[in-house]
């Protein structure tokens, strides 16, 4: 059994129905709740590492001091080909340490179920290949991912935020969304300009069609981890 270090780095950023998945998958999730106060490992010891999301930008230690060592273990996932996949936070975190930019308050915020559309490198790609060309996918940021590391490979897109999922090597991916999350979890979610019963609406009547989608990227991932 193959275990999978899962970063939370805020209290209700758990792993949702991800952890599920991966337990279905013959995965053992360790969850570590750094924003508790939990230590991060010393040295990446797992088979794999998902880093999840929360209010932050990749370096707010001041507000977030344990993001320093959230950044050291992506770079070492980075280093030793650790299978990665980073979740808003997590996917800005891993572009930032790649060499990409993270602005702050950039571009439109984006709430609620979204249509993403794929991007043709996805063809090629180990988790994203032989999806629809557009697949909902759960959003809730005003930060985003401005420049992509060099040689990334982008693989996702709204027209609010361009860089939905993207790839770093051959191991490591980022995603600004959320394929975690179900429907009733947005109903803890504010965001300013949205409606909360229209947007958890969207959310429920998406959520038979991205559940099979996120799950199937899921197993995808842990398979790398197998």
């Amino acid at each position: 059994m193959g275990d999978v270090l899962i970063v939370q780095n805020s209290r209700s950023g758990g792993p949702g129905r991800v952890g599920g998945w991966l337990e279905e998958a013959g995965l053992k999730p360790d969850v570590v709740l750094a924003h508790e106060g939990a230590l991060l490992p010393d040295r990446l010891g797992h088979d794999a590492m998902i880093m999840l999301g929360g209010g932050y930008l990749p370096g707010d230690d001041a507000r977030a001091p344990w993001l320093a060592d959230a950044r050291r273990l992506v770079g070492q996932a980075l280093d030793e080909g650790v299978p990665l996949f980073g979740i808003c936070l997590g996917g800005q975190m891993l572009a930032q340490v790649a060499g990409g930019e993270v602005t702050g308050d950039t571009g439109a915020p984006e709430n609620g179920s979204l249509p993403l559309t794929l991007r043709p490198e996805a063809a090629g790609d180990p988790l994203f290949h032989g999806l629809p060309s557009v697949v909902p996918a759960v959003e809730h940021h005003k930060d985003a991912i401005t420049r992509l590391p060099s040689g990334a490979v982008w693989l996702a897109e709204t027209a609010a935020c361009p860089y939905q999922a993207f790839r770093v090597g051959e191991r490591a991916w980022g995603v600004q969304f959320h394929p975690e999350v179900l429907p009733e979890r947005i109903r803890e979610w504010r965001a300013d300009g949205f409606d909360p019963d229209e947007v958890h609406a969207k959310a429920v009547a998406d959520e038979p069609i991205s559940t099979p989608i996120w799950r199937e990227v899921t197993m995808r991932f842990a398979a790398l981890a197998q």
